[in-house]
């Protein structure tokens, strides 16, 4: 079933009503949309994973973008895939700049636990990203997205996790299949690492580590949100070498 079907099915069943707002209508009111970021900045986690490439965000992990974020992939509202799309393509653009003619971008997304994804009924991260590549293709770039990663063991689920216990449970968890690669070598290209929310860099971090490992450069992380992490009274940390 199409996004599309799905969301008017639902409609018909049980009404609909914005997610942000609570208006009668659509899953996202035109007033919700029109106040979403057109933007994106850098978002540091803290601590931050040695070694994260820089990582994007359109916003904070809350109010609209929470309830975006929640509504499609708890109550799999698959027209939400749009507007979290566009929020991931201006985290993208932040991290890489205009692409340059003839420039290749991968997007990657990380991968979802299969347990998640059977309990969920469908993959909203892989969903929001190959959004965010279709948005930046009719804009004339060449954006693919890259399955490139998978779960190479069991990982517990995140939430409730700190920054510690995370990284722990993340650590050589995903590898980079041998018929992904293939389909991508030989040409040169710009690689995001893409995910819905951003929290300790634990998931980001690890995803880039097994495309390095695979001799991958990843150049940026993009989320749609990032978290709120306070440290010594700070929320982001900017690590030195980035204020270059």
């Amino acid at each position: 079933m199409t996004a599309g079907l799905y969301d008017a099915f639902v409609d018909l069943v049980l009404g609909a009503a914005c997610v942000v707002c609570g208006a009668a209508g659509r899953p996202l009111c035109a007033g919700c949309r029109a106040e979403l970021p057109d933007a994106a900045e850098r978002h540091w986690p803290s601590p931050t994973p040695a070694g994260l490439a820089p990582p994007f965000a359109a916003g904070e992990y809350d109010g609209p973008l929470r309830a975006l974020i929640l509504h499609h992939k708890e109550r799999r509202l698959l027209g939400l895939a749009r507007p979290l799309g566009e929020l991931l393509a201006c985290s993208v653009r932040a991290a890489v700049g205009a692409p340059r003619a003839g420039e290749r971008l991968l997007l990657v997304p990380v991968p979802s636990r299969r347990a998640a994804l059977r309990e969920r009924g469908h993959d909203p991260t892989g969903a929001m990203v190959r959004r965010a590549a279709a948005l930046m293709r009719a804009e004339g770039h060449r954006v693919e997205a890259a399955g490139l990663l998978r779960l190479r063991r069991t990982v517990l689920d995140q939430a409730g996790l700190d920054a510690e216990q995370r990284a722990r449970n993340l650590g050589g968890s995903m590898w980079c299949p041998s018929g992904a690669l293939r389909r991508h070598a030989g040409v040169a290209a710009r690689v995001v690492v893409c995910d819905d929310v951003l929290t300790t860099g634990a998931t980001a971090r690890e995803a880039q580590r097994a495309l390095e490992s695979a001799g991958i450069v990843v150049d940026a992380i993009a989320a749609v949100a990032a978290t709120r992490r306070r440290s010594a009274g700070s929320t982001y940390r900017i690590p030195p070498q980035s204020l270059s």
